[in-house]
């Protein structure tokens, strides 16, 4: 790893800080390190040494892995390879690392016989064969190139209508609590 990924952190570390609601007040309190240096290290202009490090991340209650794989995401281009590694037969992450946005691709016999309710909005796109889904009480049928937008708290279930059906599922992260506008 390199320098320039190494800063990188600052950025997870900001992150994952708001995400939790704490002031780097309540990080340097927990952590034992001061406000200063903390801003410089979320500014990506101090780099923390390991202890350092182990500290911030003990502080907001993660792993220092954890803070390098968030600080991936801070690139801002990742290409995610068609061919599955190591992933559950069938289902295929779109997306490493935490984004604003969670993507999963479903191919084959699916059918969990689940309900569903998330709290953020999700988008269903069915890029090969077919899908049924129970979304509200009421029954949807997909088609290839069909799309089906769910607001947050919906629930739902679904499944692979035809043989070879893949389906794209992008939603808005669990992680990120969606705001509703209010228009006066």
């Amino acid at each position: 790893m390199d320098d320039k990924e190494t800063l990188r952190v600052g950025v997870a570390v900001r992150r994952l800080r708001r995400s939790l609601g704490l002031t780097l007040a309540v990080v340097a309190e927990r952590s034992g390190l001061s406000v200063p240096f903390l801003s410089q290290v979320e500014n990506e202009r101090a780099r923390p040494s390991a202890r350092s490090l182990q500290r911030v991340a003990d502080a907001l209650n993660t792993t220092v892995g954890e803070l390098y794989d968030a600080a991936d995401c801070t690139r801002t281009v990742d290409v995610v390879r068609a061919e599955p590694e190591g992933e559950e037969p069938g289902v295929r992450a779109l997306l490493r690392g935490h984004h604003q946005l969670h993507a999963m691709e479903f191919t084959g016999e699916q059918d969990t016989g689940r309900e569903f309710q998330h709290r953020n909005d999700e988008l269903m796109y069915v890029a090969d064969g077919a899908a049924e889904v129970e979304a509200e009480g009421r029954a949807y049928r997909l088609e290839r190139g069909d799309t089906l937008c769910l607001s947050g708290g919906v629930r739902h279930r679904w499944r692979a209508a035809l043989p070879g059906t893949r389906i794209l599922v992008v939603a808005v992260a669990d992680h990120i609590e969606a705001i509703e506008e209010t228009r006066h």
